[in-house]
């Protein structure tokens, strides 16, 4: 099947990613500040390097679209999606809570996608018409009966902008808020397919942040879309919600939409 073989360099692809990720972790490593203030390190550039220059050799009809490197336009209806390190903060802080994201889009829809943990050796893998895997076993996500009951995470409070943090903490007074988690990036998207969290809520994402995450929702029993409950593409604000137990799709909606 095609799957399987896509999937196939997939794997190569987060091999290569973590080869040249792993000499650099928790090293007097420097960084730069992009366009958009975020930080970028040696690391993650040499990560999707390594990426590229498999995907050029086997695949050279695909698009790719990478955080360090930009769009190349290919020739086929799919594009490969690269995020060498999601959590650069937490990479320079040597939290191993980072990853690296692998998506394939076909027609722009993403079917395949990998959230690698090169330090903890922790992979998750979501394949169209597969179960989602955590290093070769399957997952899935948990019931959540209440809202009431669910465990909230985000990246952190500085990633909304006022208006976007209104609505978020309307919904994190309806979770058990308590336990809400902060900190993790595309983690926490990975712990939630496994079942340890509920709800996943953040903002200005770009495609690199979330194309490889849905598969790996969706394949393990949730759901992922953006505030408004309306599924995700190329044209999405970045506002994106992973919610474990779809029954509560509604509810979350309703609950960040409260200051409307």
């Amino acid at each position: 099947m095609k799957i399987d073989h896509d999937l196939a360099l997939a794997l190569r692809l987060a091999d290569a990613a973590g080869d040249a990720i792993r000499p650099y972790f928790r090293s007097p490593l420097s960084a730069e500040r992009k366009s958009d203030a975020t930080p970028v390190t040696v690391a993650d550039r040499a990560a999707e390097e390594a990426m590229r220059r498999i995907l050029k050799a086997e695949v050279p009809r695909d698009g790719i679209v990478g955080e360090e490197f930009g769009t190349e336009a290919g020739s086929s209806n799919r594009c490969w999606v690269l995020d060498p390190i999601d959590g650069t903060v937490s990479f320079m802080a040597g939290r191993p809570i980072f990853g690296t994201l692998i998506a394939l889009l076909v027609e722009g829809w993403p079917v395949l996608g990998i959230i690698d943990q090169p330090i903890l050796g922790e992979r998750w893998i979501g394949a169209a018409g597969k179960p989602t895997t955590f290093n070769g076993q399957e997952v899935r996500t948990r019931p959540c009966r209440e809202l009431s009951d669910a465990m909230l995470a985000t990246t952190g409070p500085q990633y909304f902008n006022d208006h976007e943090g209104d609505h978020f903490m309307a919904l994190a007074a309806r979770t058990d808020h308590r336990r809400m988690m902060m900190g993790g990036d595309c983690y926490n998207y990975g712990l939630l397919a496994s079942g340890q969290i509920d709800v996943v809520c953040e903002a200005g994402l770009k495609l690199h942040d979330w194309a490889a995450l849905v598969p790996i929702v969706e394949g393990a029993g949730g759901t992922m879309c953006d505030w408004n409950g309306e599924p995700l593409n190329a044209d999405s604000e970045g506002q994106v919600l992973a919610i474990g137990d779809p029954a509560r799709l509604e509810d979350v909606v309703a609950a960040l939409a409260c200051h409307h």
